[in-house]
């Protein structure tokens, strides 16, 4: 389907394609489709996944991807979701990544989804296309690895140049489907609470079904939600199938929303986030994914990793636990 920027869609073309964008979801993901076959492992209070994304433990005694996949299935994770920076630097150490992903299969871990940031949103058309070509060269180290989903947040947005219609948006979003489906990983909308263009939940949601792809799908954030100015209500809106994993985290009562940044996330249930009402709403739109706990506190990365993911995940199935009770 090709995507111009004059082209402009009613209201009725827009909400049909969202149905259909985020219906087809469901079945489209690879990644979607491996957490119904294991919907059977969980139970009524856990009904959910649980992911560690390795910024978590940036510790001090900076641990290799091996090494993290090998934690994180020793406290008791189920996925890791790595940077795809963390592949490059195994790479030029190691050479090829077929040792790398045996170990990872070996873990019993999954790779469920990986961090990059190709400036595939610029408006500078030389530029988007050197980003799809940074964006192809990511895919193609994931899906070496066995991953299948890769992040797309709004990178390349300049903080004071012009707003970019979220039309025009969507048409990017849509060549980077269209490149995931070439590479076999699909790239997942990201939610960026500081960003002006993919701020809030309305944006991308937006942008995920005006793309009108069958893959089209959404990472949310708690901490970003919050950054943003989203109402944690808006979640009703959406459909699970559509989310295949959600980062999760929480933040304090101070700093406010204005001056508050990621290195202020805590444990989830250490903060002042409505976790039972998001956990429960998850639930009820269908969500079935990973909860990807992903933090930035640098008084945790003054600890052990193993500390830090021990409690990333313990507080978490906690926080569950008590929401689903």
């Amino acid at each position: 389907m090709k995507h111009t920027s004059n082209n402009k869609q009613s209201r009725r073309q827009v909400i049909a394609g969202a149905t259909a964008a985020l219906a087809a979801a469901a079945t489209a993901g690879p990644l979607v489709r491996g957490a119904r076959a294991q919907k059977a492992e969980m139970s009524a209070s856990e009904p959910f996944k649980y992911c560690l994304n390795t910024s978590t433990i940036r510790c001090g005694q900076r641990l290799d991807i091996a090494k993290e996949a090998e934690l994180a299935a020793k406290v008791g994770f189920h996925g890791l979701e790595p940077w795809v920076n963390e592949l490059e630097d195994y790479q030029k150490k190691h050479g090829d990544l077929k040792d790398l992903k045996k170990q990872i299969d070996d873990s019993g871990i999954k790779i469920v989804d990986a961090i990059a940031f190709p400036s595939w949103i610029v408006d500078d058309e030389k530029q988007r296309a050197a980003a799809l070509e940074q964006a192809k060269k990511a895919m193609d180290l994931v899906s070496q690895i066995g991953c299948t989903h890769i992040a797309a947040p709004a990178s390349g947005e300049k903080a004071n140049g012009p707003a970019i219609p979220l039309a025009a948006i969507a048409e990017r979003y849509h060549a980077m489907l269209e490149l995931g489906d070439k590479m076999g990983v699909t790239p997942i909308l990201e939610l960026w609470g500081h960003s002006k263009l993919l701020g809030k939940v309305a944006d991308v949601a937006y942008v995920a079904c005006a793309a009108q792809h069958p893959k089209s799908a959404i990472l949310l954030d708690i901490y970003h939600m919050y950054k943003g100015g989203s109402n944690f209500d808006d979640l009703h809106i959406l459909s699970g199938m559509a989310l295949p994993l959600v980062h999760t985290n929480d933040y304090p009562d101070k700093p406010d929303r204005s001056t508050i940044n990621d290195s202020f996330r805590v444990y989830p249930g250490d903060g002042v986030a409505p976790l039972g009402k998001i956990l429960h709403t998850l639930q009820s739109i269908g969500f079935d994914g990973y909860l990807s706990v992903e933090l930035f506190n640098r008084t945790y990365w003054k600890e052990s990793p193993e500390k830090v993911a021990r409690a990333s995940i313990e507080k978490t199935r906690a926080a569950v636990k008590a929401a689903m009770g």
